[in-house]
């Protein structure tokens, strides 16, 4: 579905007023979703998909994910989650996974910044140099 632009601009403006010094508030977006939907305003739809993709970019900026290919001992997660801290200056929510695919080693993404030092990702370096 294509979002038109008026819905972009209403859902942004929502999105905004969402924030609390600076951060999103869940609750601030339960009442402005909630508040769309009982008004029923032209392109609710859009104006609601507009609002799911920003919530989901915004909680994807404090959200630390770290794949490895086997599972990792709580403490390791937890220096791995100290040492990734000390480069962003919010809180970060971790989530861990077991990707076989990678072979061995680590991948660690926090938004949109990844550090993959996994077996997998070297080999395919190896492969486009080749």
């Amino acid at each position: 579905m294509k979002m038109t632009k008026d819905a972009r601009r209403v859902a942004k403006k929502l999105f905004r007023a969402c924030f609390v010094n600076g951060r999103m508030d869940e609750d601030r977006v339960r009442t402005a979703v909630t508040a769309v939907i009982a008004k029923k305003p032209r392109h609710q739809l859009g104006i609601l998909a507009g609002i799911e993709k920003l919530v989901k970019a915004e909680t994807q900026k404090y959200s630390l994910m770290v794949e490895s290919a086997a599972p990792l001992e709580e403490t390791n997660l937890r220096e791995i989650q100290a040492r990734v801290q000390t480069r962003f200056p919010v809180p970060l929510t971790m989530k861990h996974s077991v990707n076989f695919a990678l072979i061995g080693g680590l991948r660690v993404k926090v938004g949109s910044d990844v550090w993959d030092g996994s077996v997998a990702a070297r080999l395919r370096q190896l492969e486009v140099k080749n």
